[in-house]
């Protein structure tokens, strides 16, 4: 009876990955491009934090200048997906690229170029681009003059952005994602990595400098940009698909404490719902107000904002998903890292190199609970394993430990299916490797290529398929049947 339940993807279901133009374009002073806030992000590991520069330091590395060079190598990086069967390419525009302080009046063609080049190539092999409008790039232009997105007038340089994109590429791109995981900013590392906001003080990704009133006022200013540039790209192009994307963090409770399921909830709430409520709903849930009130924080608005985030609901919702966490009320319990936030360690499950708990079923329970709720169209637009590969003498690259993590993951999804939720795409994070955001390492490897480059920089760029590169392309051609 199981067997006969498990449904297969749909017809058209888009197989594929996802990278970001921080941690793989480099280029980053070519072709007119500004810097953005990543470029002035140097080096760090998994125990020391990356430093913010607001000036470059001679001799010092920073990982996205150079990246693993999508820029040099896009048609060669594009042919490898091909070869593996992709369906669907998730990518974003380096902002800076387009407009290089942000806050200029006119794009810079030689960037737009570019992306002509890479949509042209990307068309050249059938494969459907997926564009993340601002996927931590924020232009450092922008932070110098307003402090990033803590200042309204942000808003007005993100839908001249997002005019230029939707009018240029109205016909190469169909589907758009408007901010990568915007539910960073609900935490102390995203006003930098995700708003171009320097705090006084502040001197590395995680240091602690933070204010919470800026972060939330910020993230407001990022929904009612997204909501008005959903509205506006359906008006250029009645065909466009606009999504929302979360860095989805599925908590379990300790216990079953009340008070542990009571923590769960709002750790729930707070760091999924809140950001997921206001761009599918279009308004904000009623546990922020209470939340912002006990907090202190109060959210400034123009009296136009509640009816402009109603009319720029998303088409669909897509998320990340690496792990899950556990919440308890008993603060003596160990603690497990994880993307963006961690939590208790759960001793039913296994964790990656960095610490990262391993759970496929979450992905099912997480589909679940995201199609009960909003009733739209779900993409996993990032899931994958960093881990350590091993080059064999023979220049193979046996991950089986990351076929396993996939395959596991990719079984619940046909769950997930089976249950009647709307599941449309799967682009695994890091296809091809490339830099790590919280730590600029290159040794924490996600993709099914990989990249000849080092923590320091050195390398000659190379690219090599992996084991898991074939068993992708065998999951592709079956459409996840052959696992």
């Amino acid at each position: 009876m199981k067997e006969e339940l498990m449904m297969s993807m749909k017809d058209g279901f888009f197989w594929g990955g996802a990278t970001a133009a921080n941690q793989f374009e480099g280029g980053w002073d070519k072709g007119g491009k500004g810097p953005s806030t990543s470029d002035m992000m140097t080096g760090g590991t998994h125990t020391t934090p990356r430093r913010i520069t607001p000036v470059l330091e001679e001799g010092t590395y920073y990982p996205s200048h150079e990246a693993v060079d999508f820029y040099g190598h896009y048609k060669e990086d594009i042919a490898l997906m091909a070869e593996m069967g992709f369906k669907m390419f998730r990518m974003s525009i380096n902002w800076s690229r387009i407009y290089p302080n942000g806050y200029d009046l006119e794009p810079n063609e030689e960037g737009l170029q570019f992306y002509d080049n890479v949509f042209a190539e990307l068309k050249k092999y059938n494969i459907e681009p997926l564009v993340t409008i601002s996927h931590y790039e924020t232009p450092f232009g922008l932070t110098q003059k307003y402090n990033g997105w803590a200042s309204r007038e942000v808003i007005d340089c993100y839908i001249r952005y997002c005019t230029t994109l939707f009018n240029r590429y109205k016909d190469q791109v169909k589907y758009w994602l408007t901010f990568n995981e915007i539910n960073c900013l609900t935490m102390p590392m995203g006003a930098y990595m995700a708003a171009g906001i320097l705090f006084e003080g502040k001197e590395t990704l995680i240091d602690g400098v933070d204010d919470p009133q800026t972060r939330f006022q910020a993230l407001h200013h990022q929904f009612v940009a997204s909501a008005k540039a959903v509205k506006l790209g359906h008006e250029i192009n009645p065909d466009f698909q606009i999504g929302c994307m979360v860095a989805f963090m599925t908590t379990y409770p300790n216990t079953c404490n009340p008070d542990d399921i009571l923590l769960a909830q709002k750790k729930d709430q707070l760091s999924n719902m809140i950001c997921g409520d206001v761009q599918v709903r279009g308004a904000y849930p009623g546990f922020a107000k209470r939340f912002f009130a006990e907090e202190g924080i109060q959210i400034e608005m123009q009296p136009e904002d509640a009816q402009t985030l109603r009319e720029g609901c998303v088409d669909f919702y897509s998320f990340s998903y690496y792990m899950s966490l556990v919440e308890s009320a008993d603060e003596s319990l160990d603690r497990a890292e994880g993307n963006l936030l961690g939590g208790i360690k759960n001793p039913y499950l296994e964790a990656s190199d960095w610490g990262w708990q391993i759970d496929p079923k979450g992905l099912r329970y997480t589909l679940n609970h995201l199609y009960d709720r909003y009733q739209i169209p779900l993409m996993v637009v990032e899931n994958g394993l960093g881990a350590v590969d091993v080059v064999e003498e023979d220049g193979s690259i046996q991950d089986d430990y990351r076929i396993d993590y996939l395959r596991g993951h990719i079984e619940q999804m046909k769950e997930a299916v089976a249950d009647g939720v709307e599941l449309i795409a799967y682009t695994m994070w890091g296809c091809i490797d490339l830099v790590s955001a919280s730590t600029g390492e290159m040794k924490k490897r996600y993709g099914f290529i990989h990249v000849n480059k080092d923590n320091d920089g050195n390398g000659d760029l190379s690219r090599t398929p992996k084991k898991s590169f074939h068993w992708y392309k065998k999951v592709i051609e079956s459409n996840g049947e052959e696992l």
